[in-house]
Formats: structure tokens, C-alpha cells, sequence
């Protein structure tokens, strides 16, 4: 891929809503023949039909969910997707005294194990090929401090550790990756928690826009080969 060229195909998880819909949206416009990915195939296949990508529902958090997903990419495109982005994921707000072993368990499955299993299953051909990108979704949560959110972020922690030796290990293979990371993002993972209710929480108004999320994705995906972004903040201005 060559400046502002788009990959010609994508693995993007998390695709049914939010920040990996609009990712997927941004890339089906750029030409992109992307494999959208979420858990949920009613939302999945409207939100397919709207981008106009491919869909293939799945858990990235479980064996079979990232078997299905490579077989299904395999035989869409014989070998692996120029891109991947890391978008699924689960998000909890709760004090540490009510936070139970197993939301933490359940956001370490979703915001960790799930993007280790799909990179871990594409990883391989992109480095026999010798080109790629893998795209990861942290969160300021992954690196400040923030009330209520312990489950939360020592999942998006991880996250980071995981992305940034991936980042040592990949330099020179030809395969790229960046943890792009933004602060709190209008989706609807905050619906249960209706932060405009919470004086402790950003309005939705103050909060990024999904689609500006996505740009961020975009242009890290379109650098030209050689090109290294191992991370990337935003925030709302």
C-alpha cells in the first residue's frame, strides 16, 4: 500500500456498531472489501447491508469464534487480509469494591484474549508475506487512572503491553502495527451507564465521534509501506 491507498481487503471486529462500524464504513467507501466481524447477526447483517461489506458472526474470544473467522477470510480472499483492526471489546464502569473475578474475566476476554486470538491467527501469513497491518482499539483508560474503571482498564493495559511488544517484535518484518487510542467515545457502550445522568462521567457531547475514530484508523492504515505509527492519541477538541 502506498500513501492514502486503501487496503484492498480488512478484517474489522466489533463491526456491527460504534467505532467498528464506522471503520468498516470508512474503508467499504475507500474500496476496501472488508469482513465485517461482531457477535450479534441481526445487528451485524443490518449494519453489513449498510456498509456494503461482507459479515461473519463470531465471538473472538473463543476458539470457535476465530475459526470460523479464518476460514471464512481464507476463503474469501486465499491468504490473509492486508488489514486487521481490533474493535470489539466490552466496557464496564464500576467501583473496585463491586467489581467481581468475573467482570474482570469478562473484560480480560474481550478487551485482551479477543484481539491476542485474532492476531495470533493471521500473524503467520502476514509475516510469511511480509506485509500487513494490525490495527489495535486501546483507550485512554489503557493509560491514565481512572475511577470506576478497574476491570476496565486492566484489560486496555494489557491491551497496551500486548500491542507494544508486538511493535518490537514486528520491526523490520514488513508487518506493521498501531494501538490507536482514543478518550471517551460516543458509543453505545455507554448506553447502560447514560453518562449525560453523571456528573462524574463526559456528556456525550464532550465525547469523540465514532467517525472521527475511525479517520484516525483510516489514516494509520493508508502510511506507506515502511512507515511505522505504534500509537495514536486522540481526543475530542
Amino acid at each position: 500500500m502506498s500513501g492514502d491507498s486503501f487496503p484492498r481487503t480488512a478484517l474489522v471486529t466489533g463491526a456491527s456498531s460504534g467505532i467498528g462500524r464506522a471503520v468498516a464504513l470508512r474503508l467499504a467507501e475507500g474500496g476496501t472489501d472488508v469482513l465485517m466481524v461482531a457477535r450479534g447477526e441481526g445487528r451485524l447483517a443490518a449494519a453489513a447491508g449498510e456498509v456494503g461489506g461482507r459479515m461473519v458472526p463470531a465471538d473472538v474470544s473463543t476458539p470457535e469464534g476465530i475459526t470460523r473467522i479464518g476460514e471464512e477470510a481464507r476463503s474469501l480472499w486465499e491468504d490473509a487480509p492486508e488489514l486487521v483492526v481490533n474493535a470489539a471489546g466490552t466496557f464496564l464502569i464500576a467501583p473496585f469494591v463491586s467489581t467481581s473475578a468475573d467482570d474482570v474475566e469478562t473484560q480480560l476476554r474481550g478487551n485482551l484474549l479477543g484481539p491476542f486470538r485474532v492476531i495470533r491467527e493471521f500473524l503467520p501469513a502476514m509475516l510469511e508475506r511480509g506485509s500487513g497491518r494490525i490495527i489495535n482499539i486501546g483507550s485512554v483508560a489503557g493509560r491514565t487512572a481512572l475511577p470506576g474503571n478497574a476491570a476496565y482498564s486492566a484489560s486496555k493495559y494489557g491491551l497496551r503491553g500486548m500491542h507494544e511488544v508486538l511493535v518490537t517484535e514486528l520491526r523490520g518484518s514488513g508487518v506493521h502495527a498501531t494501538l490507536v487510542d482514543p478518550s471517551a467515545t460516543d458509543t453505545p457502550l455507554w448506553d447502560p451507564v447514560d453518562p449525560d445522568r453523571s456528573d462524574e462521567l463526559p456528556s456525550r457531547g464532550e465525547m469523540l465521534d465514532a467517525g472521527r475514530v475511525a479517520e484516525a484508523v483510516v489514516f494509520a492504515a493508508t502510511r506507506p509501506r515502511g512507515v511505522e505509527i505504534p500509537t495514536l492519541s486522540i481526543q475530542a477538541g
